[in-house]
């Protein structure tokens, strides 16, 4: 380290910038220099860095190498810096931060933007890393915070989105599908493929062609569970279950429509099914074959998890009782923002009967069926709030649950973006909203969005099972459930998954 460096973070120093202010001019430069070298978030939007021999300037926390101290000079504003003759530094981007944007969630969704265009120009997380100007740790933590997953499976999953859509919509052969969206070879495509959908990439394009398409279901799937979970209302509204069938209403561009989900016998396929009045074009029903997807729980990373059990004692205890569990996803985010809306602070039946009564009231029956569509947006905000009142609803959730409604119709509240972008940006979206809190956040971003790290604090039953799973008593606040969930991030989802499960364990 240069000697600087030794004595900028050895030198006391007041607590802030604006403590300064009546010091001498060392003691400002000292004291930020130590902050630069200490990389301190504090104290970006305090002060700015201008390099000298690159003629940049950089906030405080900014990752790159620091210069000599005799190099730099300290200015108070960004309009100092630039009238001076200074650039904003590419890396740590103060530009952005002083717009009030976020550098981090920016590169993230621009990285993105960019494998979604170009996923063949993307070939390696090296490369992804170069696009971002940033080391591969950084670049691994950048995903890490954004998507919930590693860079890696990152590039997979958007590598598969763009072959999907060239299967449906081109006559390419599929090697050339394949290779054009950046995996290395044919086999690996197909290896690839079949894991993340359940078909393979021909079985896939063949959607166009027939109403019902079969999945391969993952190793150790937990048919069971899946079947559990769509049951919880027994009057069967929106969803049923018959043996080992689910039937799900749908609405279609066409109109109504029914998909059902059939565990086959061999415990390793599911037969899916639509049945519909009208024929379907082939963007409903690869529609179809995401939400059959999402109400099987493909999204979570069940065996990235599993595999630290093997070098991590609490992980190996955790999923011993129900290894390849994998928490199903609600058919649409929409339908996982009203349950999390609606099942706020109230128990499971309670819940379900409030859901039903808002299905009942706005959804539209499916013809030759029991079951209603689940309400759109739209007539979820227009249902009076005297009929939610005369429904049981309290007074503040009935005007909490029009109220987001409203903003997903208005597109105030872009669901289907912010599933597809970054969980932080999705995460303070939410968090925005009236009557959306931590608990809902985090429970319409699993259930909903398919993110892989929430942790749905102030659950009843998450509580129940940290204290059962680490013999704890007595209550536990926010900031004790968040310490007990760290060891398991980046799979908070599922390490909550399986302590939900563990309640029904015997003790």
């Amino acid at each position: 380290m240069h000697p600087d460096m030794i004595q900028a973070m050895h030198t006391p120093m007041p607590d802030s910038f604006n403590a300064l202010q009546d010091g001498t001019d060392d003691q400002r430069k000292s004291f930020c220099y130590q902050r630069i070298v200490a990389r301190d978030t504090r104290c970006d939007g305090q002060f700015l860095t201008a390099v000298h021999t690159t003629g940049i300037y950089c906030l405080p926390s900014c990752p790159a190498r620091k210069p000599r101290v005799e190099n730099v000079s300290f200015f108070k504003t960004e309009r100092e810096a630039i009238e001076a003759g200074f650039r904003p530094c590419k890396r740590c981007r103060p530009d952005l931060f002083y717009q009030g944007t976020d550098w981090n969630a920016s590169l993230y969704e621009t990285l993105l933007t960019r494998i979604r265009t170009a996923p063949e120009s993307v070939p390696s997380v090296g490369r992804l890393a170069e696009l971002c100007g940033v080391s591969l740790s950084s670049v691994n933590t950048l995903v890490r915070e954004h998507a919930h997953l590693t860079p890696g499976v990152l590039l997979r999953r958007e590598r598969i989105r763009a072959a999907k859509r060239r299967l449906a919509h081109t006559r390419e052969k599929i090697v050339e599908i394949g290779l054009a969206a950046g995996f290395e070879s044919e086999a690996t495509f197909h290896r690839q493929f079949l894991a993340t959908t359940g078909m393979t990439p021909g079985a896939y394009r063949a959607l166009a062609c027939s109403d019902r398409f079969q999945v391969r279901l993952p190793d150790r799937y937990r048919c069971e569970d899946t079947l559990a979970y769509f049951s919880r209302d027994a009057e069967h509204t929106c969803e049923a279950v018959s043996g080992n069938t689910i039937a799900k209403a749908v609405a279609t561009r066409a109109g109504p429509a029914v998909l059902t989900i059939e565990f086959r016998p061999d415990g390793c396929h599911a037969l899916c099914q639509i049945h519909a009045a009208h024929p379907l074009d082939i963007e409903d029903k690869m529609s179809m074959h995401e939400i059959a997807a999402r109400m099987l729980g493909f999204t979570h990373d069940v065996e990235g998890f599993e595999s630290r059990a093997s070098r991590e004692s609490h992980v190996a205890r955790l999923v011993a009782a129900h290894p390849g569990l994998r928490p199903p996803l609600s058919a649409t985010p929409f339908e996982a923002l009203v349950w999390a809306v609606v099942g706020q602070q109230i128990n499971l039946s309670f819940a379900t009967a409030l859901r039903r009564a808002v299905i009942e009231r706005a959804g539209l029956r499916v013809s030759g069926t029991d079951l209603r569509l689940h309400p759109t947006p739209e007539q979820v905000a227009n249902i009076a709030l005297e009929d939610l009142s005369r429904m049981k609803f309290s007074r503040s959730k009935a005007d909490y649950l029009t109220g987001v409604a409203q903003a997903v119709h208005q597109d105030r509240l872009d669901l289907a973006h912010l599933a597809e972008g970054s969980a932080l940006l999705a995460e303070r979206a939410l968090l925005a909203q009236r009557g959306i809190g931590p608990w809902t956040a985090h429970y319409v971003m699993l259930r909903g969005f398919g993110f892989g790290d929430c942790v749905p604090v102030g659950d009843t039953g998450l509580s129940a099972g940290l204290k059962r799973f680490h013999a704890v008593e007595g209550k536990l606040d926010a900031e004790k459930t968040q310490a007990l969930m760290r060891d398991f991030a980046p799979h908070r989802s599922l390490a909550t998954a399986h302590l939900w499960a563990s309640l029904k364990d015997p003790t």
